[in-house]
């Protein structure tokens, strides 16, 4: 009877959903996902190797902002091959364990990613703080530990959901909410009690995201105290100005993040458009757009880019 079991539990499919209701212009909505994944495909690329080759970027910023595209990478690799076979080829099924493989790999670099920006913050902490003191604290091997330490972190507290929900079976209708796979939209389908799959998802959230967002706002309450300071309005100015770029990545992140799991956690009828948008954004918005506002901001980086392209 155990063998039987197992077999069901292990042919259990799950059903991803595109956007509701708007299934017949699922092959022209695919058009400009194609275009943001190619985007930010080509974006981050460029990040990557401008700061590899040019030396005069082997800067800490610029390392944390490299740390970023990679993390950006791979949330796109997680979730290209479901979202393009949904608006393209109508593929909604996914197996069990791709499902929970895929859940793994955006949980785990989303956090990662949250990690990053914490790490670009304490570098503009200490690049307007502490400025005579920032080649020392920010080596190359303190550097590589801060990012390997922040990237145990989100794999370490990412790896207990799929462990969590294959001890569940399944005998709803495997419908889930959006065009990949999330702890907090599987989780919902189980036939089981899933009370520690909820405290487990509320403590990762408050343990990730919920200090990761503490710190930062901490470190730029410092940052804006220290910049107050200043007597001259243009040093003023121009202190705050290095923060833009970092400014607006928390913002593109944390957002539509905090939206997500609002909805997820107070869902009704009217919000389930909202959810899939949400959903979207969360995980296609932050790769596309990063590459972009810190290539518009940073003149270092714009100039690099320039002479790499117009010569």
């Amino acid at each position: 009877m155990s063998a039987v079991n197992d077999t069901k539990f292990k042919s259990v499919m799950f059903f991803l959903t595109g956007i509701a209701g708007q299934e017949y212009l699922h092959l022209w909505i695919s058009i400009p996902f194609c275009f943001i994944y190619v985007i930010s495909i080509v974006g981050n690329s460029v990040i990557l190797f401008i700061i590899k080759t040019d030396p005069n970027l082997h800067e800490p910023m610029y390392i944390f902002l490299s740390m970023l595209a990679v993390t950006d990478f791979g949330l796109l690799i997680a979730t290209i091959p479901t979202i393009l076979g949904i608006f393209l080829f109508n593929s909604r099924e996914i197996s069990l364990n791709a499902c929970f493989a895929q859940l793994f790999f955006i949980h785990s670099l989303a956090k990662i990613e949250s990690s990053m920006l914490l790490l670009m913050a304490f570098d503009r902490f200490i690049a307007i703080c502490n400025p005579l003191r920032y080649a020392s604290i920010l080596t190359p091997q303190r550097i590589a530990k801060m990012g390997l330490v922040f990237v145990l972190r989100g794999v370490a507290v990412a790896l207990p959901f799929p462990i969590l929900l294959k001890r569940f079976r399944y005998c709803r209708a495997n419908v889930l909410s959006h065009s990949y796979c999330l702890h907090q939209d599987v989780m919902k389908l189980a036939c089981s009690d899933i009370t520690i799959n909820y405290i487990y998802g509320l403590f990762t959230t408050l343990f990730t995201f919920g200090l990761d967002s503490l710190l930062i706002f901490l470190s730029y309450m410092m940052i804006l105290k220290t910049v107050l300071s200043i007597a001259s309005h243009t040093e003023c100015l121009r202190a705050l100005n290095t923060c833009v770029s970092h400014l607006c990545a928390v913002l593109l992140f944390y957002t539509p993040n905090i939206g997500l799991a609002v909805t997820h956690r107070f869902r009704n009828g009217s919000s389930h458009l909202l959810q899939i948008l949400l959903g979207y954004v969360y995980l296609l918005v932050p790769p596309l757009m990063n590459p972009i506002v810190y290539s518009v901001k940073s003149k270092h980086l714009r100039a690099r880019i320039t002479r790499a392209f117009v010569k």
